[in-house]
């Protein structure tokens, strides 16, 4: 694909990380600069698990975000993956947008992770995310104490739920970014393929709809994608589930559970893909797959 020719002299692309703890707000932050659903988004910490790429285009500048799963210790392999993934972000980043919550009091883990980060000696920018749940005097010793850190550019306080600050966030973000030429065509939004889009709209309903153990125990595999002229894309799916009582919660009496996770995305799917699709879902068991190598390689979790 030829990339469209961008005459402005000082044109300023770049890479940038969104890092921080699980469930900081990192996804929803991501979609709300791109005005698309590119990152799953749930209540539930941990939803993310790949490094998910979209691509900012506007007048002088290409910001590709890279979304991370958050900073954790891992538990097991696929959290390892998960980990190596975020830590990939950054190292291919020129710039981290590093997210913490709102809160009157500093948060160990927080100040950890930050000092990992800047031992990577990259640009960082602190992301206060949902200041709109904390009086703003509350925020002030935080602020005061991230002003002393190793490595920060500027602190912005935001509310990525609310639209808060965004503007702000995204026109620091462009400054601290390189002059250069685009990476991408500059129509283009993500470099995933729709079969790792439609993917996520599962397992996003997925973990919309159960409770703690069933979606962090689970995985969508697209086994088939078809285009098909004059009738609806047919998609096959397969869940994947470790344990077989797993396998029948997914399901539910007489299907009930599955038929709406599928309803439901569905019509996320058709409305990222802007065309109709006839969605088939199946439930599978694989026992420990998240501790398994080859299974998460299978997956795409490990290159």
């Amino acid at each position: 694909m030829t990339l469209t020719k961008i005459p402005e002299k000082n044109f300023k692309v770049g890479y940038v990380a969104i890092v921080g703890q699980p469930n900081v707000g990192k996804s929803t932050l991501l979609n709300h600069f791109l005005s698309f659903k590119m990152a799953s988004v749930t209540r539930k910490p941990q939803t993310t698990r790949h490094q998910i790429k979209g691509i900012l285009n506007g007048p002088g500048h290409q910001v590709v975000f890279l979304d991370t799963p958050g900073l954790l210790e891992p538990r097991y392999k696929l959290q390892e993956a998960m980990l190596q993934a975020a830590h990939r972000a950054l190292q291919e980043a020129d710039l981290a947008l590093f997210m913490i919550e709102a809160k009157n009091k500093i948060d160990p883990r927080d100040q950890a992770n930050l000092n990992q980060v800047a031992q990577l000696q990259k640009k960082i920018i602190l992301v206060i995310n949902k200041v709109d749940l904390v009086p703003r005097q509350n925020l002030l010793p935080l602020i005061d104490h991230y002003r002393r850190a190793d490595g920060i550019e500027t602190i912005v306080p935001v509310s990525a739920l609310k639209d808060i600050g965004l503007d702000a966030l995204r026109d620091e973000a462009i400054k601290a970014l390189p002059v250069g030429f685009p990476f991408y065509d500059t129509e283009q939004i993500t470099d995933h393929p729709e079969r790792f889009l439609v993917s996520e709209i599962i397992r996003e309903k997925i973990f919309l709809r159960f409770g703690d153990e069933i979606p962090y125990s689970t995985t969508v595999y697209i086994e088939e994608f078809k285009e098909r002229k004059n009738r609806k894309d047919f998609i096959r799916a397969t869940i994947y589930v470790e344990k077989k009582s797993q396998k029948g919660i997914l399901i539910g009496k007489n299907g009930e559970a599955l038929k709406k996770i599928g309803t439901n995305a569905r019509e996320d799917i058709e409305t990222t893909l802007e065309r109709s699709v006839f969605l088939e879902l199946w439930v599978k068991v694989k026992e420990k797959w998240r501790e398994n190598e080859a299974t998460l390689k299978e997956f795409g979790y490990l290159g």
